[in-house]
């Protein structure tokens, strides 16, 4: 059993949030989804989500057994099986959308560059670990670029351009904190500014007509455009307290696309309105705060470092699917965390919160 004096120690901050997240990722999800679900039941989505939730709160409980430290010991053979699972994809794996990204297990649909962004961050804190405040030439910087690069350029080839973006959110959020000194992340970042165009002609077509129609969604709108233009209308419609649950008519009428997943805040939106959409940013808002906080309470570089990396993830999830809903950011596939339906991003975006409770349960060097 837990010490009592750890459970003393959990943020309950974040359970609550988390939980209130949870809970109403499947009210919206029941809502957009009510009419058109795979079967008969109506409500087929918010039982399968659910059900995945309640596994994974148990396995929360279960993780917060074990000290966060033992995860650096095993941190190369989680790379290891890293890469393998995102190798697999190429070769097993199932197409949908014009990518090929997913791994059928029995009825369960898997998506392995969704757990490879959380195993990345364990195996990047690991690396970091050694190298805290060492990155002081471009001699040190590279084989960090090089350890994250291979895994990136694997889900980009699937392809998942919104994911490996993510990875880098990861990578730069951790290499600053681990010391990389202003100077070297100025250069770095103008050298990605100067790549652009050539990485222009690595895009696939749907890809370059995504953010050409980031500037100009009318230069598409039965195409590309068009799920930017259903949800700044079901965003706009929704206007101060929203249409009502069930009640919105872009989400119910299937004018909104992917409205359960990656357009779920345009449903909020539409059906709660500006208030209801301000009160969902207001728990990110929380919910990353404590991400910050726990970091800087950690009792080691390892555990920061995890907690950054974890935080990183998490704004860049949140700061892009709204922005893109809201069409302020090019369309890219990347969900919203804890709300939008999907087994294995809710997966991993619980199981990296059940690791910064662990960290910060055990932010005290010694317990009495």
């Amino acid at each position: 059993m837990l010490n009592r004096r750890l459970l003393k120690n959990l943020d309950y901050t974040v359970i609550t949030v988390t939980v209130l997240l949870v809970m109403i990722s499947l009210v919206i999800i029941g809502s957009a989804t009510h009419i058109n679900t795979p079967s008969e039941d109506r409500y087929w989505y918010v039982q399968r989500q659910g059900l995945f939730a309640l596994i994974n709160f148990v396995l929360i409980f279960i993780m917060l057994h074990f000290d966060y430290k033992a995860l650096s010991k095993y941190a190369n053979i989680l790379y290891v099986v890293n890469l393998v699972m995102l190798l697999a994809v190429m070769f097993v794996g199932t197409s949908a959308l014009g990518a090929q990204r997913w791994i059928q297990i029995g009825p369960i649909t898997l998506q392995p560059s969704e757990f490879s962004k959380l195993i990345m961050i364990i195996s990047l804190a690991h690396m970091l670990d050694k190298r805290m405040n060492k990155l002081n030439t471009f001699k040190d910087i590279i084989p960090v670029f090089i350890y994250v690069g291979v895994p990136f350029l694997l889900v980009l080839k699937q392809p998942d351009l919104g994911t490996s973006l993510v990875f880098l959110a990861i990578l730069f959020g951790m290499i600053f904190i681990a010391g990389i000194s202003i100077k070297h992340l100025l250069a770095i970042f103008g050298a990605g500014i100067a790549f652009m165009p050539i990485f222009w002609h690595f895009l696939k077509d749907y890809q370059k007509k995504r953010l050409l129609v980031f500037l100009d969604p009318n230069v598409d709108p039965l195409g590309s455009g068009y799920h930017i233009i259903q949800s700044k209308i079901a965003i706009g419609s929704g206007m101060l307290f929203g249409k009502g649950l069930f009640a919105g008519t872009q989400s119910q009428l299937n004018f909104l696309p992917e409205n359960h997943t990656d357009f779920i805040f345009a449903v909020i939106g539409e059906e709660l309105g500006f208030v209801g959409a301000v009160a969902i940013l207001l728990l990110y808002f929380v919910l990353l705060y404590r991400g910050v906080k726990i970091a800087a309470a950690a009792k080691d570089n390892f555990g920061t470092l995890l907690a950054v990396g974890i935080t990183s993830m998490l704004t860049f999830h949140v700061l892009v699917n709204v922005g893109m809903t809201a069409g302020i950011m090019p369309v890219t596939g990347i969900p919203l965390p804890l709300m939008s339906y999907g087994v294995s991003s809710l997966t991993t975006n619980l199981m990296s919160i059940g690791i910064l409770l662990n960290i910060y349960m055990r932010r005290q060097k010694i317990l009495f």
